[in-house]
């Protein structure tokens, strides 16, 4: 009886340090995702050069790997999150910038803040309400996100249109793959850190947004 007991308790108590970590993450992501688009605002008003983009994304990705980490259980981790955030968002400026110049730029930019928002709530809500385990996706994912980066570092060179449409639809997939995953893991206990599922859930946003984006601006350019 107390044994049983012990296993209802303990039960109820993954459940509600789950739920905190989920709310907590969600929270945390809806600001940082606002204060994204601030800076990103910002950078259009400043009218930032295009190499903005590149300085801030490579910014960011150094703060997340050897700054992010030393901070994650601390409130200092809350402040470096939006410091990240922030850096994206403004070196997406000089991006939306460029689409919203084209004749029906307004239109990429409104169909791709959409179909991102589409795609990470019905895949989180899908998550979220079957309660699979996708903890099976992360070495797929791993070796298909690689496989892109290095299709996406040739293309520099080789400057294909087509490719790059290939290259956005594979990294939509792999991020819709990563939303899947990583939400699984804040489910079932893999992700107990709300700053680091955060930071994770807003780099697939921001990446399929960047890919959409693409995706649109090509087949917009095609017309």
């Amino acid at each position: 009886m107390n044994q049983n007991y012990s296993t209802v308790a303990k039960r109820s108590t993954s459940a509600l340090a789950t739920n905190k970590v989920l709310r907590n993450t969600y929270m945390l992501l809806s600001m940082t995702l606002l204060f994204s688009g601030l800076t990103a605002a910002l950078s259009m008003f400043l009218n930032m050069p295009p190499m903005t983009y590149l300085v801030s994304v490579i910014g960011g990705m150094v703060i997340a790997m050897f700054v992010l980490l030393r901070f994650v259980n601390s409130p200092a981790g809350i402040g470096i999150v939006f410091l990240i955030t922030g850096m994206l968002g403004f070196g997406l400026g000089p991006m939306l910038s460029m689409y919203a110049a084209l004749p029906n730029g307004g239109s990429i930019i409104t169909l791709s803040l959409g179909g991102t928002g589409a795609i990470f709530l019905g895949l989180s809500a899908y998550a979220l309400a079957t309660q699979k385990d996708f903890s099976f996706l992360g070495g797929f994912l791993m070796v298909g996100f690689l496989l892109v980066l290095i299709a996406a570092v040739a293309n520099i060179f080789l400057a294909i249109p087509a490719m790059s449409l290939a290259i956005s639809a594979v990294v939509i997939m792999i991020m819709s793959g990563f939303i899947l995953y990583d939400t699984s893991r804040i489910i079932h206990g893999g992700e107990t850190n709300y700053v680091l599922a955060t930071i994770g859930l807003y780099m697939t946003i921001f990446n399929i947004f960047i890919s959409l984006l693409q995706i649109l601006g090509i087949m917009g350019n095609d017309d």
